[in-house]
Parts: structure tokens; C-alpha cells; sequence
């Protein structure tokens, strides 16, 4: 067993059938619903908003990186995938691109009745409001990207 459930969502409306077969590959193993039993569990339901597929994965496999995993399934679904970041900023997640490529970002976040609605993806630079929240940006792994006003470490 992993770190504990895995928490996405994709850019696009995308057929719960689908997002398994993509977690699938991308973790060489078979994944189920939400089937008593089964070793790993997914659900994958709509919502609204900018990112309307949201993917709940539990019992997570031990020894893979999410990211990496996210990553994977970005580029199988050809689209952009949503995962928390390591810090506790309820506005930054990491975005995993449909190239594979992985950037820090804001999101705006707006929870309903179906579920979380999130928009507004805009690059983390450190120059967001969000990012002067206690739980700082620059405290993280995946740092946020350079601007002409806030150019990277040397």
C-alpha cells in the first residue's frame, strides 16, 4: 500500500473507462472501480469547471512517484492532469501537462454541490497573491517559475 489516496483531475470530460485504462497503463497493473476487494480502486466522476473529470485512486501502489504516475496518464489522455502539490496552500497543486511536462500552478476553487470546481490555472511565479500564504511557494520542491521581475536562483 502507498502514501494514501491520490486526488486528480483532468482538463477535459473524460469517460471514466478511459481514466482507468490510462491509470492502468501507466502503472502496469489492472485498476477497478469502486469494486469490494479489488487491490486498486479508482473512481472518476464529473464536476464543473475548468478540470471537470476528478479521479479518486485509493490504496495507492507503494513504491511509485504520484507525480510520476499523473504525468503518465496526462500524456496517455492527452490532457492536462490536476494533483496536490507538497505544500498545505489550498491554491497550489502541480500540473502534469499532455506532454508529460510537470509546473507548479495556481488554481481557483470553488467547492459545489457535484463537487470541486476548479479554474483560473495560472503558472505559480511567486508573485501571486496566493504564494505569500504561510505556507510559502518557495518552500516546496516544485519551486515557481521564473519572471522577468522574479528571475530563478542562481
Amino acid at each position: 500500500m502507498g502514501d494514501g489516496p491520490w486526488n486528480w483531475c483532468v482538463s477535459d470530460l473524460v469517460d471514466p473507462d478511459r481514466v482507468m485504462g490510462a491509470l492502468a497503463g501507466a502503472l502496469e497493473r489492472p485498476v477497478h472501480g469502486m469494486v469490494p476487494g479489488a487491490d486498486l480502486l479508482c473512481d472518476v466522476y464529473h464536476v464543473g469547471g475548468d478540470f471537470p473529470t476528478v479521479v479518486d485512486v485509493y490504496v495507492t501502489p507503494a513504491g511509485v512517484a504520484e507525480e510520476t504516475i499523473a504525468s503518465a496518464v496526462a500524456v496517455r489522455l492527452r490532457a492536462a492532469v490536476l494533483l496536490p502539490d507538497d505544500t498545505i496552500n489550498p491554491t497550489r497543486y502541480v500540473l502534469a501537462e499532455p506532454d508529460g511536462t510537470l509546473r507548479a500552478v495556481h488554481v481557483d476553487e470553488r467547492e459545489t454541490d457535484d463537487g470541486p470546481e476548479r479554474r483560473h490555472v495560472r503558472p505559480c511565479t511567486g508573485d501571486d497573491p496566493a504564494c505569500a500564504a504561510p505556507a510559502g511557494c518557495d518552500r516546496s520542491r516544485w519551486k515557481p517559475d521564473p519572471t522577468p521581475e522574479r528571475p530563478a536562483a542562481a
